[in-house]
């Protein structure tokens, strides 16, 4: 079923997503270390929520959430971290993850609104919402 892919690709995503925050989380530096460091903790967190809550809902309509490094790296639309050395580049990284996680994301609300899964609909919506806060935030950040 299309739904249950498109939950696999965010459970994917997330999953990628957590574990680039977390290295971002150790490797920053600069003038705002303290400043990223805590913002990249409190957005791996996040991730950890999101992927628990996205499984859950996969499990709830009958779906098996993927559940390793490969799956994810193989149905992830966002890509591994570069090596990003410098704050700007990871928060410039993480802009355009959180995009493409919300394009993503908005096939998943049309796809849960024309399965009338007004549940997983919702989650989307919730995590559409989350996202454009971190891009504003983010490429406030960045002087964009």
């Amino acid at each position: 079923m299309e739904l249950q892919k498109a939950l696999n690709l965010q459970i994917a995503n997330w999953n990628v997503l957590y574990t680039k925050l977390h290295r971002f989380h150790w490797y920053v530096k600069g003038p705002l270390f303290f400043t990223l460091h805590e913002k990249f903790e409190e957005l791996y967190n996040e991730a950890a929520t999101v992927v628990d809550q996205l499984a859950e809902r996969l499990l709830a309509i009958g779906g098996e959430p993927i559940a390793t490094m490969k799956e994810y790296l193989d149905v992830a639309t966002i890509e591994e971290t570069k090596g990003e050395k410098k704050a700007s580049e990871m928060v410039a990284t993480l802009v355009e993850d959180y995009k493409k996680i919300k394009e993503d994301l908005i096939q998943l609300a049309n796809l849960a609104e024309e399965n009338q899964d007004v549940i997983t609909n919702d989650l989307a919506v919730g995590l559409i919402e989350k996202i454009d806060t971190h891009v504003w935030m983010l490429t406030a950040y960045l002087g964009e």
